[in-house]
């Protein structure tokens, strides 16, 4: 798998700097801030991090996790009042869902295959 290719990523890493960003100007309440900027950038790391180093499937499981907790982050964060930051909140989040997901088996047949070759 080459570096700096796949597409999964980079959606990832969009997504999470959208989310992050998108505090400035989405009326915040509750946790929102804290939680978008905290999720926002922890998936931009992991989408860096993926294009960097393709087949690091603890990286993908982890950003999974990331991106799950910011769908859920509204209910977490006592925001769902607050249809800006929810809607970021919940669409960022499940498309990062689906972008993890459809990375996730590349990643791992990437790993398995460095892990054969240097034995």
């Amino acid at each position: 798998m080459k570096k700096w290719t796949r597409w999964q990523d980079y959606a990832v890493a969009v997504v999470g700097l959208y989310t992050a960003l998108s505090t400035l100007w989405t009326a915040q309440a509750g946790m929102s801030s804290v939680l978008m900027v905290t999720f926002g950038v922890l998936l931009l790391a992991g989408g860096l991090i993926n294009l960097a180093m393709p087949g690091t499937p603890w990286v993908e499981y982890g950003q999974a996790v990331v991106a799950v907790l910011l769908f859920i982050s509204p209910w977490l964060g006592s925001y769902t009042s607050q249809t800006g930051a929810a809607w970021t909140s919940w669409i960022a989040g499940a498309i990062c869902v689906v972008a993890t997901g459809l990375a996730i088996r590349p990643s791992n047949e990437a790993h398995h295959e460095h892990v054969r070759m240097s034995h």
